[in-house]
Protein backbone atom coordinates (compact mmCIF):
# COMPACT_ATOMS: atom_id res chain seq x y z
CA UNK A 1 0.00 0.00 0.00
CA UNK A 2 0.84 3.52 -0.50
CA UNK A 3 1.19 5.78 2.77
CA UNK A 4 2.61 9.23 3.81
CA UNK A 5 5.05 8.85 6.25
CA UNK A 6 6.12 11.63 8.45
CA UNK A 7 5.48 13.73 4.94
CA UNK A 8 6.97 11.37 2.11
CA UNK A 9 4.96 9.05 0.31
CA UNK A 10 6.32 5.12 0.51
CA UNK A 11 5.22 1.99 -0.77
CA UNK A 12 5.04 -0.67 2.61
CA UNK A 13 3.22 -3.78 2.79
CA UNK A 14 1.80 -3.31 6.19
CA UNK A 15 -1.80 -4.45 7.35
CA UNK A 16 -2.00 -2.85 10.68
CA UNK A 17 -0.26 0.10 12.20
CA UNK A 18 2.05 -2.36 14.72
CA UNK A 19 2.80 -4.28 10.89
CA UNK A 20 4.31 -0.83 9.10
CA UNK A 21 6.70 0.09 12.26
CA UNK A 22 7.83 -3.01 12.42
CA UNK A 23 8.37 -2.93 8.06
CA UNK A 24 9.98 0.34 9.20
CA UNK A 25 12.71 -1.20 11.37
CA UNK A 26 10.87 1.26 14.24
CA UNK A 27 12.00 -0.55 17.82
CA UNK A 28 11.84 0.66 21.29
CA UNK A 29 9.04 1.41 23.65
CA UNK A 30 8.58 4.84 23.42
CA UNK A 31 7.45 6.23 19.85
CA UNK A 32 4.48 8.45 19.62
CA UNK A 33 2.02 7.53 16.45
CA UNK A 34 -0.70 9.12 14.67
CA UNK A 35 -3.02 8.44 11.71
CA UNK A 36 -4.82 11.22 10.14
CA UNK A 37 -4.28 13.17 12.51
CA UNK A 38 -5.31 10.90 15.12
CA UNK A 39 -3.38 9.69 18.26
CA UNK A 40 -2.85 6.06 18.04
CA UNK A 41 -1.75 4.51 21.45
CA UNK A 42 0.64 1.66 21.71
CA UNK A 43 -1.73 -0.65 23.15
CA UNK A 44 -4.33 0.11 19.68
CA UNK A 45 -1.57 -0.14 16.96
CA UNK A 46 -1.78 -3.83 17.07
CA UNK A 47 -5.48 -4.20 15.85
CA UNK A 48 -5.41 -0.62 14.25
CA UNK A 49 -6.12 -1.34 10.55
CA UNK A 50 -4.06 1.02 7.66
CA UNK A 51 -5.71 2.53 4.50
CA UNK A 52 -4.58 3.22 0.95
CA UNK A 53 -2.84 6.30 1.33
CA UNK A 54 -3.39 7.30 5.31
CA UNK A 55 -0.85 9.50 6.46
CA UNK A 56 1.05 8.96 9.40
CA UNK A 57 3.33 9.87 11.98
CA UNK A 58 6.01 8.63 13.93
CA UNK A 59 7.72 10.57 16.47
CA UNK A 60 11.04 8.95 18.61
CA UNK A 61 13.30 10.30 20.85
CA UNK A 62 16.45 12.03 19.51
CA UNK A 63 19.73 11.52 21.34
CA UNK A 64 22.44 14.24 21.51
CA UNK A 65 22.76 17.20 23.27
Amino acid sequence: MTFIINGEEQQVTAATLADLLLALDYEGGWLATAVNGELVHREDRVDFMLGERDRIEILSPMQGG
